[in-house]
């Protein structure tokens, strides 16, 4: 009697063990920390960032008025205490290709990055000497507006009317010789994955060629860097997908208030920078290409982080 062959179509169970680093965690404390230690710690950080925040907008204010490059180390000074008050320490993988001296070849250099939190701004802040691009709306928030204002970030719009004098005013900067900075996702997403970008953005670094426009002509040459942001570690812990996207990832409608004191009570975090190498905007025959290029660097490292395959890498860790 033989032994009927299982059916072609039907798939085989994996016993395969399911690794949740949430599980690490203690059962009554994996969605909060929510002790009388935690709300207490999370009340003194937040005011701490807003004493400093503040303190920041004279020193920088100050800066501005003092010759030199003072003005643009300042930030990565502001950054680095406000990462130091959260605990929050920031690893990078990778060289940064731009500094605040010019490179040899002259080229400037433009960095993309994803975007899934506010905390993107005090991470990339820290390690990046560049001027950010933001929505015109960040200019009107409290405190948080003044101090990008003040640390000479570029705002845009969001309508199709005023986008190519945007993208004329980030160029200026860098005919200036200033490196730039920004999120071509355009907005937050929730951590796990990439938003598509908005290639139009990518105009800074390939702008059209049109033979009526002289300016089009004495575009600086540049680089595009992308660059890999991601919350890997949670009071020493690997971050699972629900902690990665409701504990670090500001997104929709969640109010800033609130996520900052939900983030305060935790006692140690880590982010993961990653520098990709970068691409020559030639390279590419149009915009959307060299988006679809830097996006699929920086999705590449987003996997390789959360596989936690890039730790043969000898990475440069900042407190």
């Amino acid at each position: 009697m033989s032994v009927a062959e299982p059916h072609p179509t039907k798939k085989r169970k994996s016993h395969r063990p399911v690794f949740d680093p949430d599980r690490l965690f203690a059962e009554q404390n994996r969605a909060l920390q929510d002790t009388f230690t935690d709300r207490l710690r999370a009340r003194l950080r937040a005011g701490a960032l807003l004493t400093w925040a503040a303190a920041g907008c004279v020193g920088q204010g100050s800066c501005l008025l003092m010759p030199g490059k003072m003005f643009r180390r300042f930030p990565l000074f502001f950054w680095s205490v406000a990462c130091r008050i959260l605990n929050l320490k920031v690893r990078t993988i990778g060289e940064r290709a731009g500094s605040l001296t010019p490179r040899a070849d002259g080229r400037r250099v433009i960095y993309v990055a994803n975007h899934c939190s506010w905390l993107d701004v005090l991470v990339l802040g820290k390690v990046l000497p560049a001027f950010f691009i933001a929505k015109q709306e960040v200019r009107h928030w409290p405190v948080i507006g003044y101090l990008t204002f003040l640390g000479r970030t570029i705002y845009i719009n969001r309508n199709r009317q005023e986008a190519g004098q945007d993208v004329e005013n980030v160029i200026n900067q860098l005919r200036k010789g200033y490196d730039i900075a920004f999120f071509p996702e355009g907005t937050t997403s929730k951590g796990n994955g990439l938003l598509p970008f908005m290639s139009s953005l990518f105009a800074i670094a390939k702008p059209v060629r049109r033979p009526s426009d002289p300016a089009t002509d004495d575009h600086p040459s540049c680089i595009i860097q992308p660059v890999t942001v991601a919350y890997d570690q949670l009071e020493g812990l690997p971050v699972g997908r629900h902690r990665r996207s409701f504990v670090f990832s500001w997104f929709g409608d969640m109010d800033f208030g609130p996520h900052l004191m939900g983030l305060g009570k935790w006692r140690s975090m880590r982010a993961t920078v990653v520098f990709h190498p970068p691409i020559k905007p030639e390279d590419y025959p149009s915009r959307k290409a060299l988006s679809n290029a830097a996006r699929a660097a920086i999705e590449q490292g987003s996997e390789d982080l959360r596989q936690n395959r890039l730790q043969d890498i000898t990475p440069s860790t900042r407190s």
